[in-house]
Order: C-alpha cells, then structure tokens, then sequence
C-alpha cells in the first residue's frame, strides 16, 4: 500500500529535492502544499496552493483522510505549527520538523549533539536573523505539544549548512562566482574557523529513511556530514574538481569583516555538529565532500549557461 505524503513546502532547494527523490521510490503516493509561486508541474505529485498562514486555506486547499506523513519544510515559528496542525483535516501518522542546528547556544564544546543547550532568547548580534534560531526552537516546542496532544508521532531533524542543487542561499555560489569570474578568493587568515555541511540529496535520502519508521518516531536528529571543513578546505577542493591552482587573497577575519566582504560562513568560530545518531541508526554514508561540490558546481555552471542564452536571445 502506498505511503501518502504530504510536503509543506517542496518548491524550492532541499524541498524540491525531497520531492525529486520521492519520484525514485515505489509505492509513495506525493502531495504538496505551498503557495504555488514556483510550481513543480512533475508527474506523480499532485500539488495543492495555499497560504499556510491563512486557516481557512489550510483546511480548504489540502485533501483530508489519512497521511501517514507530513514533512514541513517550512516552520518558522510556533504558530506556524499550530495553524498547519489544528486546520489539517483527516489524520497524521507522523510530522517531521525540518528545524536547524542554528537552534543550539553558542559553544566551545565541539561537535553539538542532540543534548546540548538550546537558546533561551533571539541573538541581536544576528541583525535581521535575530529571531530565527530562537523562534524554530519555539516551532520545535509547538510541535511537541500539539504531536502530543493529537497523538502524532514527531521527528525533528536539524540540519546543519545545507549545499547542492537549488541552493537560493548565497554560501557556496561565493566561491563559484569568484571561481568563473576568475578574481581571487578571499579566505580568512589564519583559518581558524571549521564547520561541516549536509549535502542536500544527503538530507532529502534521510529524511525519507525516517518516513514511516517507528525508530524515528520522538525522536530529534541533527543532519550533520562527519567531514569538518575550512574556507582553505573549500578551495582545496575546488582545485580537486576543476584541476587548476585556485587564486586565493587571505586576510584576517577583522579586515574582512571591516570590508564587509560577503564570506557566507564563521570567520572566527567553529560551528561543527554531531550527526552520528541518525547515521548509525540507518547506517547512512555521506557523500564525500569534494563529490558533493563538484554536482553542485556542475548545477550553478547549467544555470549560468541558461541564463547566457536566455539573455543572448532577447
């Protein structure tokens, strides 16, 4: 019998590729549900358009009956959460979270696992994304209570930097830009910084391990790659992929910041989390990193080439 699933979200980077390994597997029966301004037009999912903000289009736009899953990619805060769970009609099997593992206070304590410390309040040094960390730990909060209430199993997965096909976040398209337009890479100098990534086919493979398997009900995942990375380890491995010595300029982390140089990860502090819980219950293997930028590479030099020939044929 099939699985129903439901995708809030599924339009845009690790959604969509979510949705793109759903069309992989057997026996999956796929719907998604967001506000239509990117549609997916694919065969074998049937899409559904709506606000989730709005209760009203919750309820009307979304099919009833019984999903054995609903992954939401796209809770931001708790009444978010909320809103999805009290105006869904029919039953839920499972929710899965999609959280962060910007959800953890600040450590010296490397790799974070699932115990430590989370926030208890927004970070202003963060400026626009003051909230962000501490409103998904309230989401999380939300999502307990309301799975509890209604008798849902809940899976919380948090990853860490995401990469890959789709990515709309400006991180490794810093290196691809410098890389094409042929300009020196800026690195911080001395590379103190680490931190680790989860590729995002990585992270779709996962969460469709957790789908349906009662080893992941109430349970709470970080999706972290084993393989710590530098700024200096990023362009090593561009080198890797492309064959060519990299230009690099390396400066200190306060002449960059003094620049305002748009360096997508820490300039100064590690951010390396424990992804060893979910890897040894499915016993997953990550893609290497330099395998994982290479596809992701490939993608972001397609996407250049068509946009070249969209504008040449104006």
């Amino acid at each position: 019998m099939a699985k129903r699933v439901l995708v809030i979200g599924g339009s845009y980077f690790s959604g969509r590729v979510f949705v793109e390994e759903a069309l992989k597997m057997p026996d999956v029966e796929l719907h998604v549900f967001n506000r239509g301004r990117l549609p997916l037009r694919m065969d074998g999912i049937t899409e559904h358009v709506g606000d989730r903000e709005r209760p009203e289009q919750v309820g009307d736009a979304i099919p009833g009956g019984q999903w054995d899953s609903v992954v939401d990619f796209c809770a931001y805060t708790p009444a978010h959460v909320e809103t999805l769970l009290t105006n869904l009609r029919g039953t839920v099997g499972q929710y899965l979270l999609i959280s962060t593992t910007t959800v953890y206070r600040k450590t010296t304590q490397q790799p974070v696992d699932e115990r430590a410390p989370l926030l208890d309040g927004p970070q202003p040094e963060l400026g626009e994304y003051a909230d962000y960390g501490y409103h998904k730990c309230l989401a999380e909060e939300a999502a307990r209570r309301e799975c509890a209430r209604r008798g849902v199993a809940l899976t919380v997965l948090r990853p860490a930097i995401i990469y890959g096909y789709y990515n709309y976040a400006p991180r490794e398209t810093y290196f691809f830009d410098r890389l094409r337009a042929r300009e020196p890479i800026v690195i911080p100098e001395p590379g103190a910084s680490r931190f680790n990534f989860i590729w995002v086919v990585d992270m779709a493979r996962l969460l469709w391990a957790c789908i349906g398997d009662p080893r992941a009900f109430g349970e709470t995942f970080n999706l972290a790659s084993g393989e710590v990375v530098s700024h200096a380890r990023i362009v090593e491995a561009l080198g890797e992929i492309t064959g060519k010595a990299i230009d690099t300029l390396r400066l200190p982390a306060g002449e960059i910041a003094r620049r305002k140089l748009p360096l997508p990860f820490p300039l100064d502090e590690d951010l390396v989390y424990d992804g060893t819980k979910i890897d040894r219950l499915f016993g997953f293997e990550h893609t290497p990193f330099h395998v994982g930028l290479r596809e992701a590479l490939k993608y972001y030099l397609m996407v250049k080439r068509r946009e070249a020939a969209a504008a040449n044929a104006r």
